[in-house]
């Protein structure tokens, strides 16, 4: 099931810097396409996605689009995105270079993987109810 577009993030990319709402909605098209089922929302005054637990952000800029993912996401499945990092977990692709898109679909794909690891070793352990005792027959 696709979650449907919020309109909290329409109204942030319709209000972002003009120059940047292009590649605000190509990252928003990639990062639906790589997590179908997320729930988009906005917090801290910016988009982010949902699926057990938070994905990644984005936001948009005079003169970049930024992508606030978990530092090790970036580290272990996209390491050809090191040249974007500016912080720790904030990646800034300048708005007049392409965007990665291969590397940007695995590192959301990958912290959706993430997610539903985390939220899978989370759950209850289902337990199986145990079976009566049989009774002790004999001298």
């Amino acid at each position: 099931m696709t979650s449907a577009p919020s309109q909290d993030v329409d109204i942030y990319v319709a209000t972002a810097p003009e120059a940047a709402r292009p590649k605000l909605r190509q990252l928003r098209r990639l990062i639906r396409g790589a997590a179908p089922n997320a729930l988009e929302r906005t917090s801290y005054g910016m988009p982010f996605y949902e699926l057990d637990g938070r994905l990644v952000y984005f936001a948009g800029y005079k003169s970049h689009v930024a992508l606030y993912a978990a530092a090790h996401a970036v580290a272990t499945c996209a390491p050809e995105l090191a040249p974007y990092l500016s912080s720790k977990a904030t990646l800034r692709f300048p708005l007049d270079r392409p965007l990665p898109v291969a590397a940007i679909r695995t590192l959301v794909r990958f912290r959706v993987d993430e997610n539903r690891e985390k939220a899978r070793r989370q759950s209850p352990r289902r337990v199986e109810p145990m079976q009566p005792a049989t009774p002790l027959v004999g001298p």
